[in-house]
């Protein structure tokens, strides 16, 4: 990277550096979720009505649940030969550069943009436009649509809607408050099927996800009282039940929901390594026990991976947990 001095901007600034580029590349990070992906696609496409030239990025696949999210088409793996040199890289819900993946190129931080709402974000572009308030990186990129002066279609408003109902667990969790319940029926009344995003974000599961929750809530185990719940997933059970690392979407949210438990973590061991999502109901900030082992996130729901054994891993995350009050 450049040496260029960090920036926290405002929209007004992004919004500038926006209609100043001709190329942008927006980034989803790995494992890829409805927020990194629905704020990218709906800032790709009020960028592609702009006249601009636009490409989507994403390491991984897009997941069965997303792929009905307009321009979900066009999302790839790599980046086209005749890139202009001064495109600009809009990176979406991530604190780091580094949650895009190893198979995205060096790129300078002059093309840099880093939108987010994550608590702790590194502040890794030449421009960084993060609000730690708002619910969804999808809900930061709106404040961009509206000093860009796009007007809000149904394509649109399907991607942030979904980033909206993703972070919020379809309006549950917490963070839902009336400034956001105001934007999603905006955002319905522009075009925005609620409908048919509950229905591929929540309840579309296949037979094997199902089967596979089974065996997760099987293994689970309550500590401090029954006020932590922690399951895991390996390698193992997903060939016994045919299922994939995307059935695990949404899983912890099942573990937080058990009578009594104030936190919930499950450890996902497969793919040859260890990554673990937490959940709070906001008497323990999980966000700086995963800052303790590398993670982030936010107060009620972040995330880390872990190099070292399913048992250290536990144990690591336990002792974290501790040590913000569990």
């Amino acid at each position: 990277m450049s040496q260029t001095t960090v920036t926290a901007a405002s929209a007004a600034e992004v919004a500038a550096e926006l209609r100043a580029r001709r190329a942008f590349v927006m980034v989803s990070h790995v494992k890829p979720d409805g927020d990194t992906l629905g704020a990218g696609l709906a800032l790709g496409i009020a960028l592609k009505r702009l006249g601009k030239r636009v490409h989507y990025f994403q390491q991984d696949p897009v997941p069965r649940n997303l792929r009905f999210l307009p321009d979900a088409e066009c999302v790839a793996g790599e980046l086209p030969a005749d890139l202009p040199d001064d495109a600009l890289f809009v990176f979406c819900d991530m604190s780091d550069a580094a949650r895009a993946g190893e198979r995205l190129p060096a790129i300078t931080r002059d093309n840099m943009l880093d939108i987010d709402h994550h608590l702790g974000n590194a502040m890794f572009g030449r421009l960084n436009f993060v609000l730690p308030s708002e619910c969804s990186t999808g809900t930061v990129v709106m404040h961009l649509m509206r000093e860009l002066g796009v007007e809000i279609d149904a394509r649109i408003a399907t991607c942030l809607l979904t980033t909206i109902m993703t972070d919020t667990g379809g309006f549950m969790h917490s963070n839902t408050t009336p400034a956001v319940l105001e934007l999603s029926a905006e955002l319905m009344r522009c075009g925005a099927d609620k409908e048919a995003i509950t229905e591929q974000i929540f309840l579309n599961k296949r037979v094997a996800a199902t089967r596979l929750l089974a065996k997760i809530v099987d293994v689970m185990q309550f500590a401090h009282d029954n006020r932590y719940c922690y399951s895991y997933v390996d390698d193992t059970m997903l060939a016994q039940t045919g299922a994939d690392g995307e059935d695990t979407e949404d899983t912890v949210n099942v573990l937080r929901g058990q009578e009594g438990v104030e936190v919930a973590a499950l450890f996902k061991a497969y793919d040859g390594e260890i990554r673990v999502s937490l959940r709070s109901n906001g008497s323990v900030n999980v966000q700086a026990a995963a800052h303790r082992l590398g993670g982030g996130g936010h107060f009620r729901a972040a995330g880390l991976t872990f190099a070292g054994s399913l048992s250290d891993a536990i144990a690591a995350v336990d002792a974290a947990l501790v040590a913000q009050g569990l």
